[in-house]
């Protein structure tokens, strides 16, 4: 019978990650609407990496370095002076293919910079896209965990949340938890069943109103939908690779 030694945490907010030991941990990014959705997205869709990096103004420059696609978002909406945004819909095959994107977003880009300056020894990003590769590489990691929610300028943010609870949900048997972050996340996903878009709209999550008012109900849909683009992003060096 398999040890539960191993710990698994949940940081609700990048605002809280000072309080976690994370030297042992694997990190999980969570940033579901949309930066690690898109992540997964574009890599399943066969690009060469995604170099994440916190400014606009690194984005452009190392796109010019690198002869990469510079692309994200500020406040939901495409940042000025990049070519693209943050729509897991602007990535099929056909255009990101072998290519290099570099990518900056309001949140998800900020917390894997942070938990690198912590020293975290392993980073990868998850999101319902990628869920049961995410669940996979944690049981197997023999690492601690710790569920990094990106959340919305260091506020709580519902669709984060969601994720960590369907990953507790699956993988708790494996970990001990003494954490009321995770109980709460995975109380969270068990209410919402299986329709998370209608939940998320029913309750007024912020985020699907902030989206939505861009038209985005079809990249929301998408975010919350498990397993579309199943393959696991993990950091090495300077960006995200499949391995």
């Amino acid at each position: 019978m398999e040890s539960k030694e191993r710990q698994l945490f949940t940081c609700l907010s990048p605002a809280l990650l000072n309080l976690y030991d994370i030297s042992n941990s694997v990190v999980v990014i969570i940033d579901v609407l949309r930066a690690t959705s898109t992540i997964a997205t574009a890599l399943h869709n066969g690009a060469e990496c995604v170099i994440p990096v916190a400014t606009v103004p690194q984005c452009i420059e190392l796109g010019e370095q690198l002869g990469g696609i510079t692309a994200g978002e500020r406040d939901g909406k495409v940042a000025h002076g990049l070519s693209y945004g943050n729509s897991p819909f602007e990535y099929p095959r056909d255009f990101i293919e072998n290519k290099k994107l570099v990518l900056t977003t309001t949140n998800g880009t900020k917390l894997l910079h942070m938990a690198l300056d912590r020293g975290a020894p392993e980073i990868i990003t998850g999101s319902f896209p990628n869920l049961s590769a995410v669940c996979e590489h944690l049981i197997a990691s023999g690492k601690d965990v710790l569920l990094g929610c990106a959340a919305w300028k260091d506020r709580v943010n519902m669709e984060d949340t969601l994720f960590a609870g369907a990953v507790i949900n699956s993988i708790k048997e494996h970990f001990t938890i003494h954490c009321d972050s995770s109980k709460i996340a995975e109380t969270m996903y068990l209410e919402a069943g299986a329709d998370r878009f209608e939940y998320m709209k029913e309750r007024g999550a912020t985020h699907y109103y902030r989206l939505s008012r861009y038209g985005l109900e079809k990249d929301i849909r998408y975010c919350l939908t498990e397993d579309q683009a199943n393959v696991l992003p993990i950091f090495k060096g300077d960006r995200l690779v499949v391995i």
